[in-house]
């Protein structure tokens, strides 16, 4: 099968510095993640000190600027799919959304907030010291953001909010979330982007337990009259649904990546078990019905890891429009659906047996395909875009 090696090899987005990103995100996992990852999957979280280790190798800095404590400088985009790669190679999808969740809580801060706020929080965060979540999503509604209920009502010289948010990666373990919250009217307008501690009065949490993911600690947040300074508002007040808008593209972006790359790691092992294993006299990868399904699946990934890099480089370039990240969304995750399938019938029983990555890998689809947008909510969006109204 082709690698994510060769395929660099021979793309013009790629170079000698991927190649060490590569290398040494590798020899991270290798030293750090790979000797570990069964027992946190049965933990279902991974350990705090993982983020510290992640930060001295300059993972969770790559892409976030110089003065708090990033690296920028000669990175690109495609740096971060590389290294995205190389996280998935474990075959636990829950070790990058929960060692990255950064990647999500991080950028509106970063977009929108006060340098005061950018300087006390974006340092301890990438210094693997503090870990931050985004909480978006409601019990009453997921993708339909416009009518979240989570209040932020102001009082004297505060906020005080209310409310609940659910399926919040990370959330057992987050110092800080980045909430979105109702400050005003109904709709769109009346949505704010709000800093909250974990460790203020009223904030509460219960701890989910999932299909997949599990490694990655996933939490409903209760906010009981939890009061809040001004000076925690991301960007101005009511003016917090582009900041959530925008953070979507670069999700979805990356989900897209993320799918190709657990993709590859399922064929991996499905091609491994098929050139060694042997039926009816003969290894399964000699007989024309798995050859079939394995160069599919190559298809497959190969399609979708090439609109990733397109979308990547108009991303790059600032041409990327929203409905090209949610259509490529939905692309990658029924690709990972079709692969993972396909992976899971040429190990047989193999892959209904925990413990092998395709068995992990297909519980983890349904979380791609609903996490981020839905199929059927990200293809309205790019109908509406494309003006299909």
């Amino acid at each position: 099968m082709t690698s994510f090696d060769q395929w660099r090899a021979r793309s013009p987005h790629y170079d000698e510095t991927h190649e060490a990103v590569a290398q040494s995100v590798r020899g991270f996992m290798k030293a750090h993640v790979h000797p570990h990852i069964d027992q946190w999957e049965k933990d279902g979280e991974l350990p705090r000190s993982l983020h510290k280790k992640a930060a001295d190798a300059g993972i969770l800095g790559l892409g976030y600027p110089e003065e708090y404590g990033g690296h920028t400088q000669g990175f690109d985009i495609f740096h971060s799919l590389t290294q995205s790669e190389e996280l998935a190679a474990a075959g636990a999808g829950g070790l990058g959304a929960s060692l990255m969740t950064h990647s999500i809580g991080l950028p509106p801060i970063l977009a929108l907030g006060s340098e005061e706020m950018k300087r006390r929080i974006a340092p301890q965060v990438l210094a693997g010291e503090k870990i931050i979540a985004l909480a978006i999503t409601e019990p009453s509604g997921g993708s339909d953001v416009a009518q979240l209920r989570t209040k932020a009502e102001k009082r004297g010289n505060h906020y005080v909010v209310t409310g609940q948010k659910m399926f919040i990666t990370s959330g057992m373990r987050a110092d800080y979330l980045t909430v979105a919250v109702r400050t005003g009217g109904p709709g769109i307008p009346g949505i704010s982007l709000m800093l909250i501690e974990t460790d203020r009065p009223g904030v509460s949490r219960t701890a989910l337990d999932k299909m997949g993911w599990r490694c990655s600690d996933t939490a409903a947040i209760h906010f009981d009259e939890v009061e809040v300074p001004p000076e925690n508002l991301i960007g101005p007040e009511n003016a917090g649904f582009p900041g959530i808008m925008r953070n979507f593209n670069s999700e979805r972006l990356g989900m897209a990546h993320g799918c190709c790359a657990m993709a590859r790691v399922a064929l991996s092992e499905a091609v491994e078990w098929a050139t060694t294993r042997e039926t009816f006299g003969k290894r399964l990868a000699q007989h024309q019905s798995i050859r079939i399904k394995l160069a599919d699946c190559e298809r497959q990934i190969a399609a979708t890891q090439a609109w990733v890099d397109l979308a990547a480089w108009q991303h790059k370039e600032g041409r990327g429009q929203p409905a090209d990240y949610a259509m490529l969304k939905v692309q990658a995750t029924r690709m990972l659906e079709s692969v993972a399938r396909e992976a899971a019938q040429v190990l047989g029983g193999a892959s209904y047996i925990t413990g092998s990555k395709v068995e992990r890998i297909y519980r983890e689809v349904r979380v791609n395909a609903i996490g981020g947008g839905s199929e059927e909510i990200m293809l309205d969006l790019a109908g509406r875009q494309l003006g299909y109204t």
